[in-house]
């Protein structure tokens, strides 16, 4: 089985992305990070997903983002938004340079492991307008990837696999669905309490409560 590194929040994307990998034939290495965030309850999400869905195995790392702040998912100093995306305006949940951080974590771990595969969540279709969610972005890192590492030098090219990036979060559940994620594992809300349950009210909670009516599936996300 070729390896892969799938980087796994624990909320709905990253589910998704994991059981795409597994179906397609990977022996999936997953990758978590205690970064500075709110909650850690997306982490006990995290550890239930990687072992429901198979994975071979599930690291967590652990990074201060918090120690720079600049978001409103690293400093408790500033209020989640809950009044819904404007449009043209990068929200405060963005965290400055974690995709970047978190690519280049799950690099170094590709290339010990000599996976050439790295798969991400990432989407631009609907999500909060983050830059580091956009194809050129993914573009852009995996070409580095591949001026940076020694076993691409050697001949053994990186690829990161971004499945979700052209679809809705309808056709994400509905993906997720065929092939069997139990999205009730799963924990996507930026305000979750330490037991996990969603507020309904943050963009997170909105883009996901909308991609489940749309699907025409249960939302199967515990709220308080």
């Amino acid at each position: 089985m070729k390896k892969a590194v799938i980087l796994l929040s624990g909320g709905l994307d990253s589910a998704t992305v994991l059981a795409q990998a597994r179906a397609q034939g990977f022996e999936c290495y997953c990758l978590s990070f205690l970064y500075g965030q709110r909650h850690s309850a997306e982490l006990a999400a995290a550890r239930r997903v990687a072992k429901a869905l198979g994975a071979k195995e599930h690291r967590i790392a652990t990074i201060d983002l918090a120690a720079f702040g600049g978001s409103a998912l690293t400093d408790t100093s500033i209020d989640v938004p809950t009044d819904g995306v404007q449009e043209g305006v990068i929200p405060i949940t963005y965290v400055p340079a974690r995709n970047t951080i978190m690519l280049s974590y799950a690099l170094a771990w590709a290339e010990v492991l000599e996976a050439q595969d790295i798969w991400v969540g990432v989407n631009a279709v609907d999500y909060s307008g983050y830059p580091d969610c956009r194809p050129e972005y993914i573009e852009a890192f995996e070409h580095m990837a591949n001026l940076a590492t020694r076993i691409a030098i050697e001949g053994k090219p990186f690829k990161i696999h971004t499945p979700l990036i052209a679809l809705s979060k309808a056709q994400i559940v509905a993906e997720g669905t065929r092939l069997g994620v139990d999205y009730g594992l799963t924990v996507s809300c930026y305000l979750a309490d330490d037991e996990g349950r969603a507020c309904g009210k943050c963009d997170s909670c909105r883009l996901r409560r909308e991609g489940f009516v749309a699907a025409g599936v249960a939302d199967p996300t515990h709220y308080r």
